[in-house]
């Protein structure tokens, strides 16, 4: 209203909204160090986004608690809203499975299963990095239990050798029986390969494929595929072949070490990895057969919370 009437004495003004003088500075104070209190979180909040681009808000939540910065959920979704930067879904999707071939393909064994420790389960999926040279091919192992990328391989092609390479990555460190863990991924062809299959039973590691084309029966693999392009490489826009190569590493340990999870109970995936025992999940469990009740999302659709 000030600003509105400048000429008019402040203490007229007050007095038309029965308000005193003291009470309007008092007001104009509380409005001030909620602004520095929003530049200060806001502040925060660019620079864990400098590193992880597309992290949703619950964990964003987090992260600022872990800083000593107390603010409630809604609070922070509406300054987040005001700012322009809840994060939305994309969708997009490059066929990278080829399942018609004549080669034998495994019973899903982990319909009812839910691993309680890290290497019981692993989860592979094969994604495409878009370049400005063309395609690349991301090739992942991923501990169902801890959700750490465990091996990864980077190539031009499909071709089964470069799974093996992943395979092989995730391999490095276990021990050369590795009786109990289970393998789990589609039907494609580099999983089925004579190469593929004879590293997993050289481990005697049980293997299992999806069976109807149920994306619920490999949600794991497909959701870490979709966190690194989503939070990270969309971001980032397009870039050469060599720059992808270089960039992939670095966001597949920043992803392992510094992202929070809802479904580890917002633990980060390396962390949950040295743990064992059930985990407190704040998201869906894809466990579960889908003729089972899902966990409903507590925030809106279009948020990235995984």
């Amino acid at each position: 209203m000030k600003d509105l009437h400048p000429q008019v004495p402040l203490g007229r003004l007050c007095g038309l909204f029965d308000k005193s003088r003291q009470a309007f500075y008092q007001r104009q104070q509380v409005i001030y160090k909620q602004a520095i209190e929003e530049h200060f979180i806001m502040s925060q909040v660019s620079n864990i986004r400098r590193r992880q681009p597309r992290i949703g808000g619950r964990k964003l939540l987090v992260m600022l608690e872990g800083q000593g910065i107390t603010i409630g959920r809604d609070a922070l979704f509406d300054m987040l809203r005001s700012n322009n930067l809840l994060v939305r879904r994309r969708r997009n999707g490059v066929r990278t499975t080829y399942s018609s071939h004549w080669l034998r393909k495994y019973p899903n064994l982990i319909r009812h299963f839910e691993p309680i420790g890290p290497n019981q389960l692993w989860v592979s999926d094969i994604t495409y990095l878009e370049t400005t040279e063309g395609f690349l091919y991301l090739f992942l192992i991923t501990d169902a239990y801890s959700k750490k990328i465990l091996g990864f391989n980077i190539a031009d092609n499909l071709e089964a050798d470069n799974a093996v390479d992943a395979l092989q990555m995730a391999l490095k460190p276990m021990k050369e029986n590795c009786s109990g863990l289970i393998h789990h991924s589609d039907r494609g062809v580099q999983y089925c390969s004579d190469k593929y299959v004879k590293a997993l039973n050289k481990r005697n590691i049980g293997i299992s494929m999806t069976e109807n084309g149920d994306p619920l029966e490999n949600a794991i693999a497909e959701r870490v595929n979709g966190i690194l392009k989503d939070e990270w490489l969309y971001e980032l826009g397009k870039m050469d072949k060599s720059g992808m190569r270089k960039i992939i590493p670095q966001i597949i340990h920043i992803y392992n070490n510094e992202r929070p999870h809802l479904s580890l109970n917002m633990l980060t995936p390396n962390v949950a990895h040295q743990g064992g025992g059930e985990l407190k999940r704040r998201w869906k469990n894809y466990y579960r057969s889908t003729r089972e009740p899902q966990e409903s999302n507590a925030s809106s659709s279009h948020i990235n919370t995984g």
